[in-house]
């Protein structure tokens, strides 16, 4: 479906970004990962790609809390690949706290990887998206791009964010072949949520499984965790030709989470 086109997926070295890397390798598109972790395994994620797949891999190495150095793992990514066909703004970070204690330090890098990497990657791929007339913006917001909960101000407000830059990219570009919308997933077990069902664990004095049912009784009707496999899914059709008339939209893959 997507052979010949060229992928760019941020945060995309393990969990929900590798899942959608492997997705759109999957069906013949070009891949660039990016993201911190162990050399050798991104390595092995990358040569698993084109060994999987049959398709050109690479791994460009980017702090994309830095806006220049957004834009400049972009124009790499490109440089790489040829050019750019599909952009997944996926790279984010979470911290939890109160609002009068959360620290000022995890507000700023959140909001900077969260919500400022999503607008400098987009202002980036943008003029090579609308010089070939096509391209696709894929963001990864979250049910908390649509709805709050407490102690995550800075995580509600960054995927808020999100939501509103995906209907302004998608504003902006109507009608051009570029298209931008967001998928927001509830609960998925990410290195980011075992985190947290670690922590009701130790704060609830419960196993982590218990945990992680009591999180998902919570907000997830459906009880079962989305998973990243899911996730990928749905950036293949948006991705795909069967929604080039989706523009400016909100996928909730949430288990129900959103209809209450």
């Amino acid at each position: 479906m997507l052979k010949g086109k060229n992928a760019v997926v941020t945060g995309s070295t393990s969990g929900i970004g590798l899942a959608i890397a492997r997705a759109l390798a999957a069906e013949g598109a070009n891949v660039v990962i990016n993201g911190f972790g162990d050399a050798a395994a991104i390595e092995k994620e990358r040569a698993g790609l084109e060994h999987d797949f049959k398709v050109r891999a690479y791994y460009v190495g980017a702090d994309l809390s830095k806006g220049p150095e957004t834009r400049a793992f972009v124009e790499d990514a490109v440089k790489e690949l040829g050019g750019i066909d599909i952009l997944v703004n996926n790279a984010g970070i979470q911290h939890t706290d109160l609002i009068e204690d959360f620290p000022v330090e995890r507000w700023d890098a959140i909001i900077a990887l969260n919500l400022s990497a999503v607008f400098h990657g987009t202002a980036a791929a943008l003029p090579h998206m609308k010089k070939q007339g096509w391209g696709r913006i894929i963001n990864i917001a979250s049910a908390h791009g649509l709805v709050a909960s407490s102690f995550k101000c800075a995580y509600v407000a960054a995927k808020h964010g999100v939501v509103g830059l995906t209907k302004v990219t998608a504003l902006e570009n109507a009608g051009n072949g570029v298209t931008c919308n967001a998928i927001c997933p509830g609960w998925v077990r990410t290195p980011l949520v075992e985190k947290q069902i670690q922590a009701m664990a130790k704060e609830k004095g419960i196993d982590v499984e218990a945990a992680a049912k009591e999180m998902l009784f919570e907000k997830q009707p459906s009880l079962q965790f989305v998973t990243p496999e899911q996730l990928g899914g749905a950036a293949v059709f948006l991705a795909s030709d069967a929604a080039a008339q989706m523009t400016g939209t909100t996928m909730s893959l949430d288990g129900g989470w959103t209809a209450r």
